[in-house]
């Protein structure tokens, strides 16, 4: 017997899945997502209510006592599942339920009898839920007795299972989430929509494999069918049957699964194809639609330039005759085909007449040879939409222009109007997602398939790491967006990121080719558990193997010194005692002792290790590295994107692995510390009997959003290395040999220009002690931070401070202005900000009183009062000079003019200075005409 138990991921129904949990191995229980908790038993039986799906679930595995052991105990379990619904989910009883709950848990382990029961699980889901719960257990206010039974049921295998897998963002306690909130962007309303009778539709056309594109679209659809409690139609779009496969059909039905998309109702256009041609005919008989029979190139043209067809005054019997032929598929009707007749003069192309019907003599693969004339997308579509009951057709923005269109269609069949609801097309830099494109590059072998980790077809990204919830967490934080951007992949992938960090077990591989041996003969061969995740223990143990013989990665080796204390992660420290080299310098082994009961690992190296030995053989490893197939990030209408095509995106490492890794299935995902997250694409396989050869664990790397590389072996010498490459040096600048400087001389610069500078070289500081550079270059940079901070005080009269605030400028610091207007308004805005800024009183005083004594100065050259926002006065005769206050410069050129008109009628006297804009020198090509 097989169970269906759909649940509400937005309020997971604890007790439900935790007695589906501890059922599973005497009943099969299927689990999935959905709109609204339900559990199917058979056709015509289905429970909704949480309480009475656990009852059942107890029932069918009645060995494992969860509905008590007898009419009593039974009894009591009804009276604990009415508590929990009852009671503690009401947050207004929640204080007074839980008092009850630890008062009947003083002298108990379990709420009934001896045993875990439906009363136990219930309750402790009621309180997962509860964010008022929660919010007590984190500040330490929970009764004792409830703390200790909540706690030790959390610890049991069903427990955390299900608490892991399950538990909800954001717990919520009257509205208040108690976590921090999910970013989810934000979705526009949908118009006229109501809970329960949105009706959404996802229509491909199965011609190919599903792209990330079509997933945001399928995503969207099914965000406001669980959101409306709605319909989710999946419709495949079949109107052409040159590109309608039957075998791309099942490939989109299974992108779908892997989407976890589960729509209500499966539909085919082709299944209105009578109803579709009833209505174009009703069209010709109301002259509403015409038979053209126009070159197709010659149709294009003339609609470009407006221009009618010959066709579009035919009379409706000449049209039904020429749809006859058609209908037919003549060798006449072939050269023919429907048109709406709209507006030809209309500025939106897609109003001009566009086409509704086409003859193709062509099979279709469900309607076989019984039509010649099949509809378009165009004309279809609304028609579909409207019988189906579509409430609201998502359509990317590309499609705006054929809005009109639609509703046109709509309004003039007189059938139901759906609402269409526009949302951005997803562009992403350096991707292909046109079908004829990425055949190009199968067929051509620059991939291995569709479902190649450099496609972006749904089956490549997940493929080659990405999730379904990191997908759903990024469509989610676009919400609504109307914006068209291109986007970098790394926007997405760094939401997958969220998703798998806290979950992927950590392990360790070493580059094969690189490995150098450490011998410390101090050290038995043992292992120990250790944690898979540092942070969550509930990923499990594994074991670390430990033994007198390490290896570990040249690149490493390279950076320790005889005498430097190492960290060997999950071990401890290690000092190195001796570095063996071969006659070209290149290490060759290590010496080492256990310093294991030194924990200082601040200020020491963090390295990767395996031990090498026959109880636990290290697991040859391939980790596999993409990069995207074309090189540019955004092609244009003028490239051939075969010109940009990166032959060498595939890059593949030979590794040394863990010996875990040999437990790894397909699909997996984890981390390898200090290199980055992996999925595991072929597991491990040992020696076979046919081939004699052990497969290889492949991992494929997974990006995880970062522009910066993981730490990886050697990242000391990594980072000397890439500087020299930029040509940085590396060593000290000495004081006697200062490095040229950009920087403005010293007195010029202003306060927040400085503490930028200040906070650069204290961070320069920081970083040379942690490099442990040479005394004599950690010294000068030490000397020059605190000349810097000398610097500062002398020009703002207060200490540095570390995360401080850029202190406003002192009054002195105006920008001089030889306009007395300007000047005094400059310094009045200057008080104004050290008084919003709420500045020391004696820095507001001074400014101030350089305030008045700039007023004193205006009213004695212009003889009158300053007041904000006057016109400025009209400057004396006198003052002729060049000035930089606008309203000078201005009278003057006015006083040169008069001058002129009254002095001699020259006019080679008259050369007046050149305009700053007019006056521009001309671009190469430009005209010297003006227009």
């Amino acid at each position: 017997m097989a169970l269906h138990l759909t649940i509400n991921s937005n309020n997971p129904p604890f007790g439900a899945l935790l007695a589906a949990e501890l059922v599973k191995s005497s009943v099969s229980v299927s689990v999935e997502e959905g709109k609204e908790t339900s559990m199917r038993v058979t056709d015509k039986v289905l429970f909704s209510d949480v309480n009475s799906i656990a009852r059942y679930l107890a029932r069918v595995a009645p060995a494992l006592g969860l509905y008590g052991s007898n009419l009593l105990e039974q009894t009591e379990v009804d009276h604990w599942l009415e508590f929990s619904a009852k009671r503690l989910s009401v947050p207004a009883q929640l204080d007074s339920a839980v008092q009850e709950l630890d008062s009947a848990l003083s002298l108990r382990t379990f709420l009934v009898g001896n045993s875990l029961t439906l009363a136990d699980l219930c309750a402790w889901a009621a309180l997962k839920g509860n964010g008022a719960w929660q919010q007590q257990l984190s500040q330490n206010r929970a009764p004792g007795h409830v703390k200790r039974w909540y706690s030790f049921l959390g610890t049991q295998a069903a427990f955390k299972s299900v608490g892991s897998k399950w538990a909800t963002t954001a717990v919520q306690q009257n509205g208040v989430s108690s976590e921090k909130k999910q970013d989810v962007g934000k979705f526009v309303e949908l118009p006229g929509a109501e809970i329960g009778k949105v009706v959404v539709r996802f229509p491909p056309e199965a011609s190919g494999y599903l792209h990330i594109g079509h997933a945001k679209a399928a995503l969207l659809n099914q965000h406001y069918q669980v959101n409306f409690k709605g319909k989710l139609i999946m419709r495949f779009d079949d109107t052409n049957p040159e590109k309608e496969k039957e075998d791309f059909e099942k490939v989109i039905l299974e992108d779908l699964s892997l989407l976890q998309i589960h729509p209500d109702q499966f539909t085919y256009t082709s299944d209105h194809f009578d109803l579709i041609l009833k209505l174009a005919e009703k069209m010709l008989h109301e002259d509403k639609a015409y038979i053209d029979n126009t070159p197709a190139e010659q149709m294009k043209q003339e609609r470009e330039q407006r221009i009618a067809s010959h066709n579009r005054s035919n009379s409706v019997e000449k049209n039904l005759q020429m749809w006859e032929e058609m209908k037919k598929g003549s060798e006449y009707g072939q050269t023919c085909c429907m048109r709406a007749k709209i507006d030809m003069n209309s500025n939106n192309g897609c109003l001009r007449d566009p086409t509704m019907y086409r003859c193709k003599n062509q099979p279709h693969p469900r309607t076989g040879s019984k039509y010649k004339v099949y509809p378009t997308y165009d004309f279809a579509c609304p028609i579909v939409d409207s019988v189906e009951g579509v409430s609201h057709a998502l359509r990317t923005t590309e499609y705006h222009d054929r809005d009109e269109q639609f509703y046109w269609f709509i309004e003039a069949l007189g059938i139901r109007k759906p609402h269409i609801w526009e949302y951005a097309r997803l562009n992403l830099n350096n991707t292909l997602l046109s079908k004829r494109k990425l055949t190009w590059f199968v067929d051509q072998g620059f991939v291995e398939g569709w479902d190649d980790p450099r496609f972006p077809t749904v089956r490549g990204v997940l493929r080659r790491g990405m999730t379904v919830e990191g997908l759903k967490q990024f469509i989610a934080a676009q919400g609504g967006s109307r914006s068209v951007v291109n986007m970098e992949w790394d926007k997405i992938w760094a939401f997958n990121k969220k998703v798998i960090d806290p979950v992927a077990p950590r392990y360790t591989a070493l580059l094969k080719d690189e490995v150098v041996p450490v011998n410390i003969p101090a050290a038995s061969e043992e292992y120990k558990e250790v944690a898979k995740h540092p942070k969550n223990a509930e990923v499990g143990v594994k074991p670390v193997w430990y033994g007198p013989r390490v290896l570990v990665e040249g690149g490493d080796a390279e950076t320790f010194k005889e005498g430097e204390t190492v960290t060997f992660i999950n071990w401890g420290n290690i000092d190195i005692t001796k570095i063996h080299r071969d006659a070209s310098g290149r290490i060759v082994s290590l010496d080492g002792q256990l310093n294991l009961e030194n924990r200082d690992y601040k200020k020491t190296t963090k390295i990767t290790w395996l031990t090498e030995t026959p109880r636990a053989p290290l697991v040859p490893t391939v980790c596999v590295i993409y990069d995207h197939l074309i090189t540019k990030p955004v092609l244009g209408k003028e490239d051939n994107f075969k010109d940009y095509i990166n032959k060498n995106s595939k890059i593949e490492e030979r590794m040394l692995g863990d010996p875990c890794l040999k437990d790894l299935k397909r699909g997996d995902i984890i981390q390898l510390q200090r290199r980055g997250f992996y999925i595991c694409d072929q597991p491990y396989e040992p020696i076979s009997p046919n081939s004699c050869k052990e497969s290889p664990c492949v991992l494929l790397f997974i990006p995880d959003g970062h522009t910066k590389e993981m730490p990886t072996a050697g990242s000391k010498e990594k980072s000397k290395a890439e500087a020299s490459k930029k040509g940085v040096k590396v060593q000290a600048q000495s004081p006697s040999h200062p490095a040229p400087s950009t920087l403005p001389p010293a007195g010029q610069e202003d306060p927040a220009a400085l503490l930028s500078r200040i906070t650069a070289q204290g961070e320069a500081v920081r970083d040379l002690k942690a490099k442990k550079a040479p005394k004599e270059e950690i010294d000068a940079a030490v000397k020059q931070l605190l000349a810097l901070k000398a610097e500062f005080k002398q020009k703002t009269g207060l200490d540095y401070k570390p995360g401080m605030a850029p202190p406003s400028p002192t009054p002195t610091q105006t920008a001089p202005s030889s306009c007395p207007y300007e000047t005094v308004a400059q310094q009045g805005e200057l008080v104004r900000k050290l008084k919003t800024e709420k500045a020391p009183k004696d820095q507001i005083d001074a400014a101030v009183k350089q305030l008045l004594a700039l007023k004193a100065e205006f009213k004695q050259k212009t003889g009158l009062d300053y007041k904000p926002g006057m016109a400025p006065p009209s400057p004396t005769p006198t003052q002729t000079a060049p000035s930089s206050c606008p309203y000078e410069t201005v009278a003057q050129q006015g006083e040169l003019v008069r001058k002129l008109k009254h002095g001699p009628s020259h006019t080679d006297n008259f050369c007046p200075q050149p305009h700053p804009v007019t006056d521009r020198p001309r671009l190469q090509g430009e005209s010297s005409q003006h227009p």
